[in-house]
Parts: structure tokens; sequence; C-alpha cells
């Protein structure tokens, strides 16, 4: 008897002794796969204080730069896309709660829609065709550009509707756009014609440049530095004419553009065909329409 109690006392000693060998040593293929994330684990770690570090910067980025438009243009800043990711998800949901023969509605609508539009710009296109085959129209003489380098679309501060005056602190009519660029930004010529007038009196306006481009446009540059063109010359689309400043009576350095079609002041932003795609000229326009503030 006392023979087995010893055996049964070694057997448990042993089982003991494993157990703590197992769980408490690691053998040295147990040891490599335990460790063998250790590395990982402590880049993962890094990183991701990084990129803590990184949102915390550009958060303050943000509200900095979400403080300086409301400065300065005296209105909550502009998302571009929430408002489309809101349309998608809102037409979506709308378009699964209906049955195929409301779908398939919609779409021949659509489809008649679509082709409407394109029988009008086929008579457009002829029309066009028409008065350039007769030369009643040149094409080099309609604005069709921006007047100043603006690829990103980001310059364009306040465009052709009542917005508020600056200086009277009230909503007034505003014709044309203003492009908020440091002095001294070259101004271009958006289409062929010849310099109509000039002023380089302090008035309301500051330096300003009059183009005639013929065929009942005209096109306006106000707030200058500096003229870099003379009365009666003629100039091509894209010409350097003029500096941008904040001559006259201006809030801050822009530049103040206009489109006079048949003595009526147009919005410019519907002018800019020859730089903009589709996307753009839809980003532009809303850029428009989000300014709260002129700057003359």
């Amino acid at each position: 008897m006392p023979y087995v109690v010893n055996v049964l006392v070694w057997v448990a000693m042993v089982a003991v002794w494993w157990v703590v060998l197992t769980f408490a040593v690691d053998m040295p293929a147990e040891y490599r796969l335990r460790h063998s994330t250790d590395g990982l684990r402590v880049e993962y770690e890094r990183i991701s204080e990084r990129y803590d570090s990184l949102s915390l910067v550009l958060e303050n980025v943000v509200r900095r730069d979400e403080n300086v438009f409301r400065k300065l243009f005296e209105s909550n800043p502009y998302n571009l896309s929430a408002d489309e990711d809101n349309e998608r998800i809102t037409l979506h949901e709308g378009l699964m709660e209906l049955s195929s023969d409301e779908l398939l509605t919609i779409l021949d609508e659509r489809i008649k829609n679509a082709e409407n539009v394109e029988h009008d710009i086929v008579d457009a296109h002829n029309e066009l065709k028409y008065h350039l085959s007769n030369e009643t129209l040149s094409i080099n003489s309609v604005p069709a550009i921006q007047p100043v380098n603006n690829k990103q679309l980001t310059l364009l501060a306040a465009g052709k509707k009542p917005l508020i005056n600056p200086f009277h602190r009230a909503m007034r009519e505003h014709h044309g756009v203003d492009y908020l660029i440091p002095e001294g930004t070259a101004v271009f010529a958006t289409a062929d014609g010849k310099i109509k007038s000039l002023s380089e009196k302090n008035t309301s306006h500051g330096k300003a440049i009059t183009i005639d481009h013929g065929n009942g446009y005209e096109t306006s540059y106000s707030h200058l530095l500096d003229i870099r063109v003379r009365k009666g010359q003629e100039v091509k689309r894209g010409d350097i004419i003029a500096l941008s400043g904040n001559s006259g009576l201006s809030f801050a350095p822009h530049l103040h553009y206009e489109v006079i079609y048949n003595d009526t002041r147009v919005d410019p932003v519907h002018y800019f065909f020859l730089e903009l795609n589709p996307e753009e000229y839809q980003r532009i326009i809303r850029i428009a329409l989000s300014s709260m503030q002129s700057f003359d």
C-alpha cells in the first residue's frame, strides 16, 4: 500500500511539474510563435499614435480654415460632397421602394427628356454653324475662359446675385463674379476683342478695363493694380491685360469680372465653357451660390 501511495505522489508531482513547464516555460518553437508578432504590435502602436497625431493636426487645420471662412465670408463653410451624397442616398432609397412598372415609367420619361435635350443641342449646334458660316459670329469673340488661373476652382468668392455689401452691411445686387487673389496676379482677356475703355481714376471700380468683343459682347475687369494695355488695342483670348489689385472701393485684394451681352450684365459663370467639364461647371455653380458677401 505505501508503494502505491508513493507512486501516486510521484505521478502527481510529475503532472504538476509538466503543467508548470507547459504554462510557465516556452519551448523554442512556442517562444518563436508567441513573440513573432511583437514587432508588428510595436509598429502598429507607433503608427496608431502617429495617425492620432495627424488626425488632431488635420482637425485643427479644418477648424482654422472654417474660422477664416466665417470671418471672411460671414457664412458657414460649404461642403461640396455632403449634399450630393445625401441626394444619392435619398434617391437610392426612393428607387428601392418602387415597383418594376414604376421604374420602367421613370426610365421612359428620362429617355424622352434626354431625347428632347439632345434635339435642343443639335438645333443649337446647327444654329451656331449657321452663324459661323455666315461670319456673323466668331467663337473667339465669345468670352469662354476665366480671367485668372483658377484650375482648382477655389478662388471664386462671390457670384452674380444679391450679396452682403462689405461697406453698407446690407444686401445689394452684385453683378459679375469676384476672384479672391493676391495683388499682382495676371489677368487675362477672356476673348478676342478691342480695348474699349480704361479707367485710371480712383473711382469705386478703381483701375478698370472694358473690352469690346463685338457681336454684343463686352467684358470688364475692375480693382486692378496695373494696366498692361492701351485704349483701342487689339487683344486675343489669353493675353495678359493687367495685374489684379485692390484699387477703388474694394474690401480685399480681388478681381471683379463682368460679362455684358447686348448691354445686359449676365452671369459670367456660364461663360467658362472652354475650361470646365460638366462636373467642374456644377461645382463652380455651387461655390458661387454658397457665397454670401461681395468684396466691392
